[in-house]
């Protein structure tokens, strides 16, 4: 049987499990679903994942390592590439084969996993995505892709809510469209604007690699940790700063913004560098944060403090990276200011930008990586952008950015 048999197979396992379940299922099953006076055989009842699933986990592992790299390598955009995700919820040999031979997007460019999201972009070529508005609902939908297709199978990979506040606005990212609570797994982070809409910080809901950032949450009331709910990301993690220069004399321009993104060292953008690269996704407050050896025992209380966005930002042994809109030009002969966006943008707007590192002399960063554009943000449509971006910036950090500019900003204008 030809590896695209097997992965054709696999599906049809898997609906017929999912089929079975809802039924209620079959032989030691079935009677769960019944009046709970009935009693059930007094026989051994056959483990339900290794009668499903027990040809397929038992494969040789020579086999099963070229069954996986045929299918990664040969599904490589989406909706197909959710035949690697099949793949890897077959069982758990098969899911640690997978994880072995799927690569980071910095490596092949490629999005697969939700961790994808949090991982910075390839080093080359960007990836091309785009942002649905609705109006409506005040939700903002990120899909990969070039351009929206109409029969509405695009994949989408995050989604954001925005909620208006007395203060600020916020905006709450989640892997789903249609789960925005903090309590959610989907739930991955957020951007908070001030008063004005000129400045925006970012947080996330897990904290960088090797970095230490300052904790924050909304509620000023104090839990002990059996108290809350595992799966509640307790803090947000501020993970990035977004200035937008005030327009003193109030002259119509092109906006000025930078970016200080507090996870990332400017060094790697230079020669040899890296940027923090999370392997997985934490699923539980625990995960995060493991009971020391001195509280275990003890019941801990969790301090959920409020943090104000004017405190100073979190210090690194390393200098931050830094991005800045790059400058447009002054175009006579259409009397406006223009930006190459290489065809990916088509409508002129005051929301359009392109980001570059904002490097020192000092610093010795090549010229080309100098004027290399990490994320560039346009419009093509009613309510639908184009954003694209690449390393070290990821998927998330990415879109926080781009939100902000959906946000009102009178003394920008």
């Amino acid at each position: 049987m030809s590896f695209k048999g097997i992965v054709r197979e696999l599906k049809e396992m898997r609906e017929g499990i999912g089929n079975r379940s809802r039924r209620g299922g079959e032989g030691g099953r079935h009677w769960r679903g019944r009046t709970r006076s009935h009693i059930a055989p007094d026989q051994a009842t056959p483990n339900t994942e290794e009668v499903e699933q027990g040809r397929w986990a038992n494969l040789p592992p020579e086999l099963l390592l070229d069954i996986v790299r045929r299918v990664e390598a040969s599904e490589t955009v989406w909706p197909a590439r959710s035949v690697v995700v099949f793949c890897a919820a077959v069982c758990r040999s098969w899911r640690e084969v997978t994880k072995e031979i799927v690569q980071t997007p910095e490596q092949c460019g490629r999005l697969t996993f939700p961790i994808s999201l949090k991982q910075p972009g390839p080093r080359d070529q960007p990836i091309q995505c785009y942002i649905k508005r609705d109006r409506a609902t005040s939700t903002f939908r990120l899909f990969f892709g070039l351009t929206p297709s109409e029969d509405e199978s695009d994949k989408l990979l995050l989604a954001a809510r925005k909620i208006r506040r007395a203060t600020s606005t916020d905006f709450v990212i989640s892997l789903v469209a249609d789960d925005f609570s903090r309590a959610s797994n989907a739930y991955v982070g957020k951007l908070r604007s001030n008063f004005l809409g000129t400045k925006f910080t970012v947080y996330d809901s897990q904290p960088p690699q090797d970095a230490t950032v300052k904790l924050s949450s909304r509620s000023s009331r104090r839990f002990h940790s059996k108290q809350v709910s595992p799966r509640v990301p307790a803090y947000n993690y501020s993970i990035a700063t977004i200035s937008y220069e005030l327009s003193v004399l109030r002259t119509r321009g092109p906006r000025r913004l930078h970016c200080v993104i507090h996870s990332i060292p400017l060094a790697s953008i230079q020669d040899g560098g890296s940027a923090p690269t999370p392997q997985s996704l934490p699923q539980s407050f625990d995960e995060q944060y493991p009971p020391s050896p001195s509280s275990q025992g003890k019941e801990q209380p969790i301090s959920f403090s409020s943090t104000s966005l004017s405190e100073p930002p979190p210090t690194f042994s390393e200098d931050r990276l830094v991005l800045k809109n790059k400058a447009p030009r002054w175009h006579e002969q259409l009397q406006c200011w223009c930006l190459n966006f290489k065809g990916r943008v088509t409508v002129a707007s005051v929301k359009n930008f392109q980001l570059v590192a904002a490097v020192e002399p000092h610093h010795n960063i090549p010229v080309a990586e100098q004027e290399k554009v990490i994320l560039q943000f346009g419009k093509i449509g009613k309510d639908i952008f184009t954003m694209d971006y690449r390393y070290p910036l990821s998927a998330f950090q990415a879109f926080a950015i781009c939100l902000s500019s959906f946000d009102t900003k009178p003394a920008c204008e």
